[in-house]
């Protein structure tokens, strides 16, 4: 008797571990199709200089050292209406890729892979650039920032204090060409 309870409660354990893992799996994939949904619009609204919807999406306290979102959307317009004038033209702005959902520090995060083409006095740039994604559970949305500033250390303090990650993204890549 004591064997077969024994046998019955590894089952319903098994059980359990294979449940758990398959509602990881299905949470995961999810995570991953919300955080491309998330940064698509987010690229979207960058074309469309729709700052609102970006800083719906931007990691909360880049808004608070720019001194609130107010300020921000002051800043960021008045540079994109400064650009504009001196020919900066935004041409595309594309989302490439999600990485892998990770779990750290009581919070999901993954990288974005983007891709982004702009004109300007005769030259065209591109660039392949990475966002790092940071899931609200609270709001059920993803916040982003630009990767590259996590190897500027007085920047990431003030940003994510005591940030770690075992996420290993790729370092920035841009070209030119003359027009």
């Amino acid at each position: 008797m004591i064997r077969f309870n024994k046998i019955v409660s590894f089952k319903i354990l098994m059980l359990l571990l294979l449940c758990s893992n398959i509602f990881f799996s299905q949470t995961n994939e999810e995570l991953k199709e919300w955080a491309l949904r998330d940064a698509k619009i987010t690229s979207e609204a960058t074309l469309k200089m729709d700052f609102e919807t970006v800083f719906k999406h931007t990691y909360p306290s880049i808004l608070t050292i720019m001194g609130g979102k107010e300020k921000a959307m002051n800043l960021v317009k008045a540079t994109f209406t400064s650009m504009k004038e001196q020919g900066f033209v935004f041409e595309k702005a594309d989302i490439l890729s999600v990485s892998d959902v990770v779990f750290e520090n009581n919070e999901y995060r993954c990288y974005i892979e983007g891709y982004n083409q702009m004109k300007m006095n005769g030259m065209r740039i591109k660039s392949e650039s990475y966002l790092l994604g940071i899931y609200s559970n609270d709001k059920k949305i993803w916040y982003f920032l630009e990767a590259k500033k996590l190897k500027d250390k007085a920047l990431l303090d003030k940003v994510l204090p005591n940030f770690k990650t075992n996420l290993k993204i790729p370092d920035d890549v841009m070209t030119t060409e003359q027009l």
